[in-house]
């Protein structure tokens, strides 16, 4: 397998093997590791410029997730994700991610607010400079702040991210959706909020369906 994956950028404010099962989640969606490629932990966690537990466990979670399957003797493999399997993983996740965004209304400090608002500035920078990487990484710091401003950590330990702004066209749009959800909250407003989160969720799914669309026909 040639190297196509970014070394991490290893992150304080989150467990490393949550940040590698988002990156392998991306690759998985984004058809970088593609349906039927073998996935070996020891030259992932060598892409990643990682060891190779935090590999193995993201695995695990991404075979609970339906992304991967572990073959006993064989292997693990990317699986095929088919329509319906990407509605009913975001039907959970449009309701996991509607759950979070209300409690945060009701949960958030000031602090945090103003820490959510200066992520969502640090995305916008690194759009104008087309940097990726950097998009990706506060991406993920923006909603674990999210989810951990929720105050529930049960919540916290099963809601899984959906990285749809990596697609090309998304990233502003998902900026803008973003910062809908944040001023929602500042205002404590939580049908606002909540309303914010589903059309998020709603535009991700799309999103990820146009590009397995695309995928099949070639265009």
């Amino acid at each position: 397998m040639a190297n196509r994956l970014e070394p991490i950028k290893i992150d304080s404010y989150r467990p490393l093997r949550e940040t590698v099962c988002e990156v392998l989640r991306d690759a998985i969606q984004r058809g970088i590791l593609e349906p039927g490629e073998r996935l070996m932990e020891i030259q992932l966690a060598e892409e990643l410029g990682i060891s190779r537990t935090p590999v193995r466990e993201a695995i695990r979670k991404l075979e609970q997730e339906g992304y991967v399957i572990m073959m006993p003797r064989r292997g693990t493999y990317v699986s095929s994700m088919s329509v319906r399997d990407v509605k009913e993983i975001f039907e959970i996740r449009s309701a996991l991610e509607s759950l979070a965004t209300t409690l945060a209304t009701m949960r958030i400090e000031a602090d945090e607010l103003e820490k959510l608002r200066t992520l969502l500035t640090e995305i916008e920078g690194h759009i104008e400079r087309k940097d990726i990487e950097k998009i990706v990484a506060t991406d993920i710091e923006f909603h674990g702040l999210l989810y951990q401003v929720s105050r529930n950590e049960r919540l916290v330990a099963i809601i899984s991210r959906t990285l749809s702004m990596s697609y090309p066209g998304r990233l502003k749009e998902t900026l803008a959706e973003h910062r809908a959800m944040v001023e929602a909250i500042a205002e404590g407003d939580v049908d606002a909020a909540r309303d914010a989160a589903e059309r998020h969720m709603e535009q991700a799914e799309e999103t990820l369906l146009k590009a397995m669309r695309k995928k099949v026909s070639g265009k």
